[in-house]
């Protein structure tokens, strides 16, 4: 997936993926941060993961298993939606 690496978009979520990640260990070693902020971090990690996580696959449904395929867009725009909200 050579491909990936030449998107920003997806180059930029994962560096604010690691901002976050890097958020959470320095309020990790703070004695006045509460655990309830830490788990809204925590929280907002794993949405930006499950975007993530969708957004690639999209991108290997386009362009390795439907790449030359003939499909119908508005089924595989329903398709998509749902994975997005259960994936």
């Amino acid at each position: 997936m050579s491909h990936i690496g030449q998107d920003k978009k997806i180059v930029n979520r994962v560096k604010r993926l690691k901002g976050q990640i890097n958020s959470i260990e320095h309020a990790v070693e703070q004695p006045d941060i509460s655990c309830i902020e830490i788990l809204q971090q925590v929280a907002a990690i794993k949405g930006a993961i499950n975007g993530l996580m969708s957004e690639l696959m999209e991108q290997h449904l386009h362009h390795h298993v439907l790449k030359e395929a003939h499909v119908d867009q508005s089924e595989l725009d329903e398709f998509l939606k749902v994975l997005k909200r259960y994936g």
